[in-house]
C-alpha cells in the first residue's frame, strides 16, 4: 500500500494534492471491494487449508493492484520518471505477485507468510514516502501512521503463518484498516486544497 513521489531525471515533479486525493479514493474503493470478497468467500479458510480458486485470485490480485496504483501515480506525475522508491515498490509488488502465485498452490499459511513479508517491506516504503512528502504535498500524517502499522502487521502475519488456526480474516482486517487511512488521507488533502484556494 505504497504511494510514491516521482522524480524526473532533469526536474523534480510531485504529484498534485488533487491527483493524489483521487488515487487515494480509488484505493479505498478497491480495498473495500477486496475485503468484502475475502470475507464472503475465504474468511473461514485456515493456514493449513489449500486456497480455493477465488481465494488464489484474490491473493494474487492484491499486490498486483499495488503495482498498478504506483504506476498510475507515476503516470500522473509525468513520463520519463526514474524515482528509486517508486521503482523499488513496483519491483517489490511484482516479486510479491510472483511469490503469491507460487504460494497459492501450497497453503493459506504460505500465502500469509508471503503477504506478511510484503506488508512489512511495503509499509517501510510507505513510511519513507510519506515522510518525504510532508513538505511538498502535506497532510501525510495518516500515511506515516499507516506505513508504521503496516510494518507491524506484516511482522505479525509472518509470525502467525505457522499457526494452524490463522486465517485470511486477519488480512481482510489489515486491508480494511488500510482503506480507512487512505480515506483519512483523502479528507486531509481535501481540507488542504480548500485552504489553498482561499
Amino acid at each position: 500500500m505504497t504511494q510514491t513521489t516521482v522524480t524526473s531525471s532533469t526536474t523534480t515533479t510531485t504529484t498534485t494534492p488533487s491527483g493524489l486525493r483521487s488515487l487515494y479514493l480509488i484505493r479505498v474503493a478497491f480495498s473495500l471491494i477486496w475485503v468484502a470478497l475475502v470475507v464472503t468467500t475465504s474468511a473461514s479458510l485456515v493456514s493449513t487449508d489449500k486456497p480455493t480458486v477465488i481465494t488464489a485470485v484474490l491473493l494474487v490480485v492484491y499486490p498486483l493492484w499495488d503495482v498498478i496504483a504506483t504506476l498510475l501515480e507515476r503516470r500522473m506525475a509525468g513520463t520519463g520518471s526514474t524515482d528509486r522508491v517508486a521503482t523499488t515498490n513496483v519491483a517489490l509488488g511484482l516479486a510479491t505477485t510472483a511469490g503469491m502465485i507460487i504460494a497459492v498452490f501450497s497453503t493459506i499459511g504460505t500465502a500469509l507468510l508471503v503477504f506478511g513479508i510484503w506488508a512489512l517491506l511495503s509499509g517501510a516504503i510507505q513510511l519513507v514516502v510519506a515522510i518525504r512528502r510532508r513538505r511538498t504535498v502535506g497532510a501525510q500524517w495518516p500515511m506515516v501512521i499507516s506505513g508504521g502499522l503496516s510494518v507491524l502487521a506484516g511482522a505479525s502475519f509472518a509470525a502467525m503463518s505457522a499457526s494452524p488456526t490463522s486465517s485470511l480474516s486477519t488480512i481482510a482486517g489489515y486491508s480494511a484498516f488500510g482503506a480507512f487511512w487512505f480515506l483519512v488521507s483523502a479528507i486531509a488533502l481535501s481540507i488542504r486544497i480548500r485552504r489553498e484556494k482561499r
